[in-house]
């Protein structure tokens, strides 16, 4: 049985471990990370309670504790591992939503959702449809959302941000996915908070930048943030699927996902299934334990800064060929535009054809741009350097036709 998936999967597969993978925000797989993924996965473990799983549930409590350590964020942050970033916003708005209906005096426990004061949300222009589809789920409708506008780099402009209130929700975004900017944390959250508000972070790759030392300043007042969601499976390699909710206030995961049963045990202390939207689920907090713990911070530090800067020798390599980058490259993130748009969609799909690396396409703001993105510790200076070769060879090529 599985010479024959082998014989047929494997092939069908998209590799996306090998270096050369540049579409999407797909990080590869961290060694540590797969060898604890597979131990994991033969002890099958159910992290819900401690009682279920002793050993799952204290690598995620470390592991967990670890995360917002790193971070940057408070001592006290609370953080729980789910399936991905849409989840983990997910998780963090209806904590959110909870919260300021709570504050509000109104108990959604006891009273629901119908007939709730009225809440609002505040957000950027680029909103990742990750975060959209989350307030959608928690009963918050597009009548209720209001977009800021944003600048050349994807990052909302202050100067245009809302007066907001004890009813609103503020979304904001670190690492736009195309751009890799960040909304301008220190002047936006003092402001939302100081009138009530609760900030959100979707930071489901930029938020690694702040275990970085020399890319911290990015993402300066993102710790003021009441909550934040990311992915372990994305910048930190650790294997799908692994998203995480922080929030700064455990009480406010607790108001929204406790669950009692008499014959559920082990309600002291940190028990998972009361912090997130899941009951059962497997023990995901194991694989990024195991990366931080053979990495350390100054390995983390490594894979953020290392992606980074070949990002940017990879938009150098293009643009000294003639090629436009569309906006400054401050992570792991770069937008190419060839001529024009048609000619863009041609060589991002010769790219394809051709094999040597993968890269996918987007429209930022108006213009076709071929994105790639750095995410892998697997990739290299040479897998950089021959990518670019080949990416140059399709353009020349598509030039001809």
């Amino acid at each position: 049985m599985l010479q024959l998936l082998d014989e047929f999967g494997s092939p069908a597969a998209v590799d996306v471990t090998h270096g050369r993978y540049f579409g999407f925000v797909v990080g590869g797989t961290d060694p540590a990370a797969t060898g604890a993924g597979a131990l994991a996965a033969a002890w099958d473990q159910n992290v819900g309670t401690p009682v279920m799983s002793p050993v799952g549930t204290r690598l995620d409590a470390i592991a967990a504790g670890w995360v917002c350590e790193l971070l940057g964020l408070a001592p006290d942050a609370t953080a729980t591992f789910c399936s991905g970033a849409t989840v983990a916003n997910l998780t963090c708005v209806l904590a959110a939503r909870d919260a300021l209906l709570a504050r509000a005096g109104w108990d959604t426990l006891q009273q629901g959702f119908n007939g709730a004061p009225a809440l609002r949300v505040v957000t950027t222009a680029e909103v990742h449809v990750s975060a959209l589809k989350a307030l959608h789920m928690a009963g918050i409708g597009t009548d209720a959302i209001t977009l800021v506008p944003t600048d050349s780099a994807g990052r909302l402009r202050a100067e245009e941000f809302p007066e907001v209130d004890n009813r609103t929700i503020v979304l904001l975004q670190a690492g736009n996915v195309n751009t890799g900017h960040s909304d301008p944390f220190a002047e936006l959250i003092p402001r939302a908070r100081g009138a009530g508000a609760w900030v959100h972070i979707d930071g489901a790759f930029g938020l690694w930048a702040a275990a970085s030392s020399r890319r911290r300043h990015l993402l300066a007042g993102v710790e003021l943030a009441d909550s934040w969601a990311t992915d372990a499976h994305k910048w930190l390699n650790a294997p799908y699927d692994s998203g995480i909710a922080i929030c700064a206030r455990e009480e406010d995961l607790r108001r929204s996902f406790a669950a009692d049963a008499a014959y559920l045990m082990g309600d002291a202390g940190r028990v998972i299934m009361h912090l997130g939207v899941q009951m059962s689920q497997r023990a995901r907090g194991v694989e990024t334990w195991a990366i931080l713990a053979a990495r350390g911070r100054a390995g983390i530090a490594e894979i953020i800064d290392g992606t980074c800067d070949l990002a940017g020798q990879f938009a150098g390599l293009l643009e000294a060929e003639g090629a436009q980058i569309l906006a400054p490259v401050v992570l792991n993130q770069a937008l190419v535009h060839f001529d024009d748009d048609t000619t863009t969609d041609a060589v991002i799909a010769a790219v394809q054809r051709d094999g040597t690396c993968w890269a996918g396409g987007t429209t930022w703001q108006g213009r076709r741009a071929m994105r790639l993105s750095v995410s892998d510790v697997a990739t290299t200076p040479e897998d950089i350097a021959e990518s670019a070769r080949a990416i140059v060879r399709c353009w020349n090529t598509t030039r001809k036709l």
